[in-house]
C-alpha cells in the first residue's frame, strides 16, 4: 500500500469513527431545563414579542407574567386596569427553549 493511499484510508476511517461518536451523543440538558424560571422565560419572550410587534407595543403591555403549565411557559403581558384589548402570548418550553406558540390577543 502506498504512503498516500494509507493516508487517505486512515482519514476515512478516522472520519467514520468520528462520525458515530458523534451520532451517540445526546445533547446536554440542565437538569432544570434551559428556561429554569420565568426570569428567563419572559426575557425570552420579550426577544420573539420585538420584532414581531414592535418595542412600543411591547413595552406598553408590562409587567409580564409566566406561569409554568406542565413543562411550558406561558408568557402573557398585562393591560392598564379599565382598557380592553389583548395582549401578546408566548408559549417555551421550558426543557429547551423552543417557541412554541407566539400570538397576540386582540
Amino acid at each position: 500500500m502506498t504512503w498516500i493511499r494509507w493516508i487517505g484510508v486512515t482519514t476515512i476511517a478516522l472520519s467514520i469513527t468520528a462520525a458515530s461518536v458523534a451520532a451517540d451523543k445526546q445533547p446536554w440538558i440542565p437538569a432544570k431545563g434551559f428556561v429554569p424560571d420565568s426570569a428567563t422565560a419572559i426575557r425570552i419572550a420579550e426577544a420573539v414579542w420585538i420584532p414581531i410587534y414592535g418595542e412600543k407595543l411591547i413595552a406598553s403591555e408590562k409587567p409580564y407574567r409566566a406561569t409554568l403549565r406542565g413543562d411550558t411557559w406561558i408568557v402573557t403581558g398585562s393591560l392598564p386596569a379599565g382598557v380592553t384589548g389583548g395582549t401578546a402570548i408566548a408559549e417555551i418550553a421550558k426543557r429547551d427553549g423552543r417557541i412554541l406558540r407566539v400570538i397576540h390577543e386582540q
